[in-house]
């Protein structure tokens, strides 16, 4: 366990998926002593993926303060955000400076663009798993992968557990399990649908077939951030 006083900072941009950083946020929000930064741009309310909900930032690249621990979620916007030279830029200057880089989904494959995860082994999104290499990650498929301060997580709900296991680590398991139970996190799913492991096939090859272009933009824009090194 280490001793308090922590700034966390966590990345918002157009078209992310809100769950995962409002699930980690709600976790993350109730460590004790710590200060939550939702980081943007701009002040303006950033639209999420689906419907009309608007996020609205705390504070801005410029203006945020050093921060201890950033956190950079996923989602369909992801792929614009990783061709914005001014979000890429903040989150490795921030991410080089933070004693944790952690994220949800598919903001690992932020990180891997900004260059964070080079030698890190890593988890994200079930269906982007193998673009990881593009950006010098070793795919681990765990829910939760942790190596030294890079913790990673697989897709949206999984950024719950990441947050459990950051709060575990930085303000200990008592802690951790007393947010989990005001939160009463205690899942049970009516299906067993949710990662490919258990769910049907036929199911599984639907889902890849509904991402294929977003797989082959994401695939397309890493190879050429690759070419670029």
């Amino acid at each position: 366990m280490e001793s308090m006083s922590l700034q966390i900072g966590m990345l918002v941009f157009p078209h992310l998926t809100q769950l995962d950083l409002t699930g980690p946020y709600e976790v993350l929000a109730r460590i004790p002593d710590a200060t939550v930064h939702i980081v943007a741009k701009t002040l303006d309310p950033v639209p999420v993926e689906v419907g009309p909900l608007r996020l609205v930032p705390s504070t801005t690249f410029r203006d945020a303060p050093p921060i201890d621990l950033l956190f950079a979620p996923g989602g369909g916007g992801q792929i614009a955000a990783t061709e914005d030279d001014e979000t890429l830029d903040w989150i490795r200057t921030t991410g080089e400076k933070a004693r944790w880089v952690t994220s949800a989904c598919t903001g690992a494959l932020l990180l891997g663009a900004a260059g964070l995860l080079d030698g890190y082994r890593a988890a994200t999104h079930w269906a982007f798993m193998d673009l990881l290499p593009l950006v010098g990650a070793i795919p681990t498929n765990k829910r939760v992968v942790v190596d030294r301060n890079r913790l990673t997580s697989g897709g949206v709900t999984a950024g719950i557990d990441i947050a459990f296991v950051i709060t575990c680590e930085l303000a200990g398991r008592p802690a951790a399990e007393m947010i989990q139970l005001q939160m009463e996190y205690d899942p049970e799913p009516p299906f067993r649908a949710g990662h490919p492991n258990v769910a049907s096939p036929a199911l599984v090859a639907r889902a890849r077939e509904r991402i294929a272009r977003r797989y082959a933009q994401r695939e397309e824009q890493l190879r050429r951030f690759t070419s670029r090194t």
